[in-house]
């Protein structure tokens, strides 16, 4: 009989993906689904940048790129990294990537041997502790939930911290709640791990211009963890640009140098064309970014205030990102007289079958208590979404 290797068999598919793909089944037999279970910019990537990449293409850039990414893009993220951050990375500390999934991914798969522990607090994206689990370590997931605005504490991580402990991997602004760390709180968290040698630290810093903060706090900035730490960074969420897939590492060049042997034998540099475009979106005017932040933080008013007018709902306020993530457990046990809901996942599908509203259960991110909406949408679609959930919840007893 035919048999998937085991490495394959220890993941999970995808929840965000699986419940993308039953929306659009739904929309191709007519149905008027609104779908909130995608992290994806509903921007089309700003006039200038395409014209970069049609420039690309006329200019021939059509071959292999270097395997960590062209020079002059690597340059454009260094000086990025300085202007905005403050930090100060060389060309060989960069490693461009297909997505900054990828490059999360690579670097797990370089650092993380056999039965090193990783911790992750949850809730997490949902795709972290399968890459650990690829790269044939242990996720130690430690539950920092709705009550702490989904941060983890100082205390939380000493305790989860054992010998085996390779590394954190930490977002912010974060996928899925949207919570976003101060420089406050990074300090506390950063004082742990220096006192524990070989402890390293995934920056994932991808939503770092949808902040409604004001600013953006990165660990790489404190004392000590630039040498310790691997910012994870690219142009899909703050440029609208998730379909050219292109994302970075910033990292010690002997963490790079890694990373790049790692992606020369699996997928080689990244797309030519898009790593063009990447290039004018980083050394061009900044004001699409800014642009795009506002209608962001507009529609998170809107989708908070409207949130918490609906009964049972536990509603905090995301200080960045594009999710919303209720706590949604006072409907567990509750029917319409057809479905029940027992969990989250329930909940995630008595909103698509009744509602006809994508989005995505807490348990896929490793809280059973919440459920995730993306506000990456037009404001009338929230309204109406939520409108629907509103009408579709009242009914559960």
């Amino acid at each position: 009989m035919a048999q998937l290797s085991d490495r394959l068999n220890r993941l999970a598919p995808s929840a965000t993906l699986a419940m993308s793909q039953k929306s659009s089944e739904m929309k191709a037999q007519g149905i008027d689904v609104i779908n909130m279970s995608v992290g994806e910019p509903d921007f089309n990537t700003p006039d200038h940048i395409k014209e970069a990449a049609k420039k690309a293409i006329d200019n021939n850039f059509s071959r292999y790129s270097p395997v960590s990414g062209y020079a002059d893009l690597r340059e454009a993220i260094v000086a990025k990294l300085k202007k905005e951050n403050g930090l100060d990375y060389t060309v060989n500390e960069i490693t461009v990537s297909n997505g900054a999934k990828q490059s999360v991914c690579n670097t797990v798969l370089a650092l993380v041997n056999d039965g090193e522990e990783v911790i992750i607090p949850a809730p997490y994206w949902v795709s972290y502790p399968q890459m650990v689990k690829l790269a044939g370590g242990i996720p130690v997931i430690v539950e920092a939930g709705f009550e702490q605005n989904f941060k983890m504490t100082p205390a939380q991580l000493e305790a989860a911290i054992t010998p085996k402990t390779k590394m954190l991997i930490l977002c912010s602004p974060s996928n899925p709640t949207g919570s976003v760390y101060t420089k406050e709180e990074l300090e506390g968290l950063a004082a742990v791990i220096k006192q524990h040698d070989n402890l390293y630290v995934i920056a994932d810093e991808i939503y770092e211009h949808i902040n409604y903060t004001g600013n953006h706090a990165s660990i790489a900035q404190i004392e000590g963890m630039k040498e310790r730490t691997i910012i994870v960074n690219g142009v899909s969420k703050a440029y609208a640009m998730t379909g050219w897939r292109i994302g970075y590492i910033a990292a010690p060049e002997w963490i790079a140098k890694g990373c790049n042997k790692l992606q020369g034998q699996y997928t080689s540099g990244p797309c030519s064309i898009s790593q063009k475009a990447a290039v004018e979106a980083y050394v061009a005017s900044q004001n699409c970014v800014e642009e795009m932040r506002q209608a962001f933080e507009r529609r998170r008013d809107l989708i908070v205030k409207l949130a918490k007018e609906i009964p049972g709902l536990e509603v905090n306020v995301p200080q960045g990102a594009f999710y919303l993530f209720p706590k949604c457990s006072s409907f567990f046990g509750k029917t319409d007289g057809t479905h029940t809901v027992n969990n989250s996942t329930d909940f995630a599908m008595y909103l698509l079958d009744v509602a006809h509203v994508a989005t995505v259960g807490g348990d896929a991110f490793g809280d059973p208590y919440c459920f995730r909406m993306s506000y990456a949408t037009s404001d009338d679609n929230i309204r109406e979404a939520l409108r629907r959930i509103k009408e579709a919840l009242s009914r559960l007893k």
